[in-house]
């Protein structure tokens, strides 16, 4: 385990799926800073994160482009990405590209909070 800031980024642009990982997180004792787009998330002043989850589809700019987009300016925060879409060139690009963890939606709850716990430290 890293000592590691304990906010969490969630970039998600349905709104519904962002409230219940939000929720998800904050239950957990973790802080959380929220985003509707991988857009509105690199608009936003820089935050010392802990971990930053992502959807995969978004407008704009997908959860990929964005992990690719923070890679390449250097940021070694770890990144999950989130999709109901799993397919092998999916897997093959975030494994190639560096991307941590990647979940299926729906049902990465529990996987999502033991990442979070490995990445993190003990949570609440």
């Amino acid at each position: 385990m890293q000592d590691r800031a304990r906010t969490v980024a969630i970039v998600e642009d349905d709104e519904l799926v962002r409230l219940a990982t939000v929720s998800l997180v904050r239950s957990l004792g973790l802080e959380v800073a929220e985003f509707p787009s991988a857009l509105a998330f690199l608009d936003s002043p820089p935050a010392e994160l802990g971990c930053i989850v992502s959807d995969l589809h978004m407008p704009g700019m997908s959860g990929v482009e964005l992990h690719e987009t923070l890679h390449a300016n250097g940021s070694t925060v770890p990144f999950i990405l989130m999709t109901a879409y799993p397919t092998e060139q999916i897997k093959d690009r975030a494994a190639r590209g560096g991307i941590a963890c990647l979940l299926e939606k729906p049902g990465a709850a529990e996987v999502l909070a033991g990442y979070l716990a490995d990445v993190l430290g003990p949570l609440d």
